[in-house]
């Protein structure tokens, strides 16, 4: 079995040149897409499609935006990364609809052995990550192998993710725990106690 069939299998695997070359091409895509002027909407939006698995309607990609092979990353409507989001997608990472990354987001599936031994032989493998619907993730937050976080929730900034979230909890911390259960009141706040105006809740 080659390393390519190993790593789509979710097994232990090396980068070998086969791996390597498979990696080298979809980088030129998210250099192209990197380097491409930031008012180029249309390219932007081509290669946006042309690099993800799947592309949701409205999906916005930040630039500089990076990603290992990109055809792993499963999107669906309204996704909107901001400035310098990483997503090391060897496993697969499935994105619902209606889902916010602040700055500096990152998403790990791929990890090595904890054991110096097989790590210094070069295995490494890839675990797949699911993010639910309409779901903020906080800046510097980093999102682990094989981590779920389910619908509705909020992961505050700086917040490292190592653990299944369930739906509707504003979690964070490091390791990010579960800190709140959004419920139907929390609808009237934007921030803290700072309640919507009569306008804007009426359009809410």
């Amino acid at each position: 079995m080659d390393n390519c069939t190993r790593r789509d299998k979710g097994m232990a695997y090396i980068t070998d040149e086969k791996v390597f070359s498979q990696l080298r091409e979809r980088r030129k895509i998210v250099q192209e897409f990197n380097q491409t002027d930031c008012c180029d909407t249309e390219t932007l939006k081509h290669l946006t499609e042309k690099l993800l698995g799947k592309c949701g309607k409205n999906c916005c990609l930040t630039q500089p935006f990076y990603c290992d092979y990109g055809k792993n990353i499963f999107v669906g409507d309204n996704f909107y990364t901001n400035y310098h989001c990483v997503i090391l997608d060897v496993a697969k990472v499935e994105i619902g609809d209606n889902v916010l990354f602040a700055p500096n987001v990152a998403v790990y599936t791929a990890g090595h052995p904890i054991h110096p031994v097989p790590r210094k032989l070069g295995y490494e493998y890839g675990i797949p990550v699911k993010i639910g619907n309409n779901v903020w993730i906080g800046g510097n937050s980093v999102i682990l192998p094989g981590v779920t976080i389910g619908d509705n929730c909020v992961i505050g900034a700086g917040s490292i993710v190592n653990r299944d979230i369930p739906d509707n909890s504003v979690a964070c911390g490091n390791p990010c725990r579960v800190v709140k259960t959004i419920t139907d009141e929390d609808k009237r706040h934007y921030f803290g106690n700072l309640t919507f105006d009569g306008e804007a809740w009426e359009e809410s």
